[in-house]
């Protein structure tokens, strides 16, 4: 069954002339308002699975999700937000990364609580530190995000971790971080 009206462009599945989804790997991200049977029948002859999601038109009608759309841009990795927990030392609560090292060393995974973890839209700091502060993701059951907090990106080949510095981000070791990624399962 050859669609005219569907093609793939550069991993960019466009429909009738609108940017509907992307590709990657074998898995098809495709907005929920061109959910349709012939959208349907296309996507499993070209044995795609597909993730109808909503949103999907927008954002790549405004140029994001570009690293999912071209092969030379490394693929999206997942992340974590990592919050100190509430039995933690309150000495270590919105401490710049400089007092945490004078105080107790690099930051350590023993007194953080993983508040988040999915896929975002961007790897971007600056725009996950936005998005966690004015649209909380679902699944997010944290406070706003702020100084202390460890943002983490990752994907199969392992982790980064980002500490919230008093401006920007700080990438960091985090302490005893093999010893727990060993007990997650990553």
């Amino acid at each position: 069954m050859q669609l005219r009206g569907i093609e793939i462009k550069n991993g960019c599945i466009v429909y009738y002339g609108n940017p509907a989804g992307y590709i990657k790997e074998d898995k098809a991200t495709v907005d929920k308002m061109f959910q349709s049977k012939e959208f349907e029948e296309w996507l499993n002859e070209k044995r795609l699975i597909p993730n109808w999601t909503d949103g999907v038109f927008e954002k790549l009608s405004i140029g994001e999700k570009i690293s999912e759309l071209h092969k030379e841009i490394k693929p999206l990795k997942n992340v974590r937000i990592w919050q100190l927990k509430a039995d933690s030392d309150f000495e270590l609560r919105f401490k710049s990364y400089e007092e945490v090292l004078k105080l107790s060393g690099e930051p350590s995974m023993k007194n953080y609580e993983t508040v988040y973890d999915g896929e975002l839209e961007t790897n971007d700091l600056e725009s996950i530190y936005t998005k966690f502060n004015i649209e909380h993701p679902n699944g997010f059951k944290g406070h706003s995000l702020s100084i202390s907090d460890v943002v983490e990106l990752y994907d199969d080949s392992g982790s980064e971790f980002h500490y919230v510095d008093r401006v920007g981000f700080q990438k960091i070791g985090f302490a005893d971080q093999h010893e727990h990624g060993m007990r997650m399962g990553m």
